[in-house]
């Protein structure tokens, strides 16, 4: 019998699929693969993030199996996100919170770690430490940046390392355009620009005309991280595609979740019920007000947002 190979899907364009085995201890190797057909005839979709099952059939692999999920996301379309890196800009662009925390609570409704990361610090320090106030006090990592001054970054990549030496790590950033995501990746990778090319290589067909997220292994002595590099995908995109029902969102708001079933109202909602006990903990300092707003807001939009209305999103 042939040896089953596991690994992870890098990327896939036109039908190939390139593929790092578990096996391998160079980072930049990876296998070009084919997919069974009946994951067409079944309509399931191989994603970057998936730990597949491989056998060889003579000159080329198979992807035999995808093993299950832990998420799985619409676009950018990818499988097994771990963590999520929120990229606020300090000022130039000015920080757009709302967005963010949509953001924050698609991911975790996705059961994607938030990480903060408050970067250009340098252009307004002030804005810089009132967003890492509202953050700290919602329980999130927070990680004040400047790619500028190197502020922050040693400390995250820090970070980056320890959470990966606990298990696979899957991480995307996210950010508004001139939040400057790109330079934080490539500060904090320098091997990265190099790496972009090398899976586009291997998979032609495709090439320079698609617009897939593709992930790209990072390797340390003790371990290693897959950074997905998502082009052409925005937050808009992340928080409109993952909408969450009204009944969930209290959830997506981690400092919410211990005052969630304390109120003197079972149905309670959180925005203005009397006896609410998230309405009491922010009076107590314990919940930013601002995120209380954002939270409001989120809930009127998903309430004139219905169900059908998602799906549709969903399909397009």
């Amino acid at each position: 019998m042939t040896e089953e190979i596991r690994g992870i899907i890098l990327k896939g364009v036109g039908g190939l699929y390139g593929v790092r085995p578990d096996r391998m201890n160079d980072a930049k190797e990876t296998l070009l693969c084919c997919a069974r057909g009946v994951f067409r005839h079944e309509s399931i979709t191989p994603l970057p993030g998936d730990e597949v099952l491989l056998q060889k059939a003579e000159d080329t692999y198979v992807i035999q199996n995808i093993l299950p999920r832990r998420n799985s996301l619409i676009r950018p379309a990818i499988a097994n996100l771990s963590h999520l890196f929120v990229v606020i800009p300090a000022a130039n662009p000015k920080p757009d919170l709302l967005m963010a925390d949509k953001l924050v609570s698609a991911a975790e409704d996705n059961a994607i770690e938030p990480v903060i990361l408050i970067n250009k610090t340098d252009a307004d320090g002030e804005s810089a430490s009132e967003i890492t106030a509202i953050y700290q006090t919602g329980g999130f990592p927070v990680f004040p940046l400047s790619c500028m001054t190197g502020e922050g970054v040693d400390a995250l990549h820090q970070y980056i390392v320890q959470e990966a030496d606990k298990g696979r790590m899957t991480a995307a950033f996210a950010g508004v355009s001139g939040a400057g995501k790109s330079t934080l990746m490539t500060t904090l990778f320098p091997d990265l620009q190099l790496r972009t090319g090398e899976i586009s290589q291997k998979i032609k067909r495709g090439k320079h005309t698609t617009r897939h997220a593709e992930l790209y292994p990072m390797q340390w002595d003790t371990g290693c991280c897959y950074i997905a590099d998502t082009p052409g995908f925005s937050m808009l995109d992340f928080a409109r595609y993952h909408a969450i029902t009204s009944e969930n969102l209290a959830y997506t708001f981690r400092e919410f979740v211990p005052c969630v079933g304390k109120c003197r109202y079972t149905k309670c909602m959180h925005t203005k019920e009397e006896g609410c006990a998230v309405l009491e903990k922010m009076a107590a300092g314990g919940i930013s007000p601002l995120r209380h707003a954002h939270y409001c807001t989120i809930l009127e939009e998903i309430r004139k947002n219905p169900k059908w209305k998602r799906e549709q999103n969903e399909r397009k």
